[in-house]
């Protein structure tokens, strides 16, 4: 495992390292067993409390939280209110509202060969998990899982990205001041400190991060047959055909991709454009541009536009584009490189080769390759040929055209006319599919992924033994036999 960690460590940006001793950390997963057991009594009152104290310390911070995102990412203050502060806020009026009722047992109907018998689902919470969090939203993708462990009655041990050391200490803060470490505890820490709390045997880990760190996680995970949800990522396709509103694509894609300047598990990744209208797609691309983020020549200097979260994730993005263009991609627009700000143009470019890392690799920035397509069939064969992404957007008046392309492809979630914004549907899950994500998140669906479904049934006045036991008399076995036979029948 530490080997593992160590060589994945090796190809990502590097940040200060600072590690907590495993000792404290095992002190308080020790101290959270007695906890967790008493919280699986909890009532829905206890946890709303919690989780609205949480919130009123998460909104006394908002000075602190507007520094820590500038000093980390230089990402403005309306984008952190937007993308950091507006879902975790969500998620928590949802949770208040909502938690009574997901607490609640849920009736199993009955099926033939469990007449007479009452059944019901009842929702225990699962003990003590773990929460690790990656640097591209350190906030929402931090406390909005932990508001869904919060609601299902958990211990939690919170481990933040060190990428975003600044957010971090402003988290670690907040968790300290409302918390005590017995129910929810923060590790601040990269390598060493990721290994020792993996080595632990939580009962369930929610992941959000890359597809080759969630395999280290799962395989950890597996040595204590520990649950996990995975939020991954992949490369999200687009799809523009020639019937669609091409100036409402644009938009909506140069905001999407450009939010949190790509560095977005669900940003689009790549577009196929029908190639009737590729020339007016990417002059509306252009256009938008520039709506959003000035001409070309300032947009260097323009605050609304998040940076790179660092020097080496910029430098691989430019070794990426380095690679495009050597390859023969041609760049539309953008393309513009400074590492010392750690500053990537939005780029559109088009004619990727295949090979090319740029079609093959998470971008997880604003580079944005066009690839021109004439047959739909062809488009849904290469998706289906990569990975299942975390996200499809198909951009289309032709409601056959929209059923095609969802019937025949399969991803986390998808976007018709719209890109991402099903992320922030409270009453959709969110999560991936094999290769970007295992399990899903947010709202009831966040409550259930940190909860055990048990299953418990009471006997009523059909007895089992009275039907089925021996002996097996000849006129047992035909009444065996019948109940057997009468399930060809269809259901009423």
């Amino acid at each position: 495992m530490t080997s593992e960690l160590a060589a994945h460590a090796a190809t990502l940006p590097q940040a200060p390292v600072f590690d907590t001793p495993a000792e404290q950390m095992q002190a308080v997963f020790d101290a959270q067993l007695p906890k967790a057991l008493s919280l699986r009594s909890s009532t829905a009152a206890q946890r709303i409390a919690k989780i609205k104290t949480l919130r009123e310390a998460l909104l006394a911070e908002r000075e602190a939280w507007y520094a820590a995102f500038a000093q980390d990412m230089r990402k403005s203050q309306a984008e952190v209110e937007a993308t950091e502060m507006l879902p975790v806020l969500d998620e928590m009026r949802h949770a208040i509202g909502r938690v009574k009722s997901w607490m609640k047992p849920t009736r199993a109907w009955p099926t033939t060969t469990s007449l007479g018998l009452k059944a019901r689902i009842h929702y225990q919470s699962r003990g003590r998990v773990l929460i690790i969090a990656p640097w591209n939203y350190p906030l929402n993708l931090c406390l909005g899982p932990l508001v869904s462990a919060l609601a299902a009655g958990n211990t939690v041990i919170l481990k933040p990205s060190e990428m975003t050391p600044n957010v971090s200490a402003v988290t670690a803060r907040i968790i300290a001041k409302v918390f005590d470490p017995s129910e929810v505890a923060l590790f601040e820490g990269a390598q060493a400190t990721s290994t020792a709390l993996l080595a632990m045997p939580f009962d369930h880990i929610f992941f959000t991060g890359s597809p080759a760190v969630g395999k280290i996680v799962m395989t950890a995970a597996a040595k204590h047959l520990t649950s996990v949800t995975l939020e991954l990522g992949g490369k999200s396709p687009t799809i523009i055909d020639e019937s669609a509103d091409l100036a409402m694509a644009a938009e909506n894609l140069m905001w999407g991709k450009h939010l949190n300047n790509g560095q977005t598990c669900i940003a689009p990744d790549y577009v196929y454009v029908h190639t009737k209208v590729k020339a007016e797609f990417v002059a509306q691309c252009l256009k938008a541009l520039d709506k959003l983020f000035g001409s070309e020549a300032s947009r260097s200097a323009n605050p609304d536009l998040t940076r790179v979260v660092n020097t080496r994730h910029t430098q691989r993005l430019a070794g990426i584009l380095a690679d495009a263009r050597a390859k023969g991609a041609g760049i539309l627009v953008g393309g513009q490189v400074d590492e010392s700000q750690n500053y990537i143009a939005p780029t559109l470019l088009e004619g990727a080769a295949a090979d090319s890392r740029i079609m093959n690799e998470e971008i997880f920035g604003p580079l944005l390759p066009i690839v021109e397509f004439s047959d739909i069939n062809q488009v849904i064969a290469q998706i289906n040929a990569a990975p299942k992404p975390l996200a499809l957007y198909i951009f289309s008046k032709d409601s056959e055209r929209i059923d095609q392309v969802l019937s025949n492809t399969s991803s986390g979630g998808a976007c018709v006319n719209h890109c991402m914004v099903h992320y922030a549907h409270g009453n959709l899950p969110f999560g991936g599919v094999n290769n970007s994500g295992i399990g899903s998140g947010h709202g009831h669906f966040g409550f259930k992924a940190f909860s055990h479904e048990r299953a418990v049934l009471t006997g009523g006045w059909l007895r089992s033994e009275k039907l089925f036991a021996p002996p097996y008399t000849p006129k047992r076995f035909a009444f065996i036999r019948r109940i057997v036979d009468s399930l060809k029948l269809p259901m009423l």
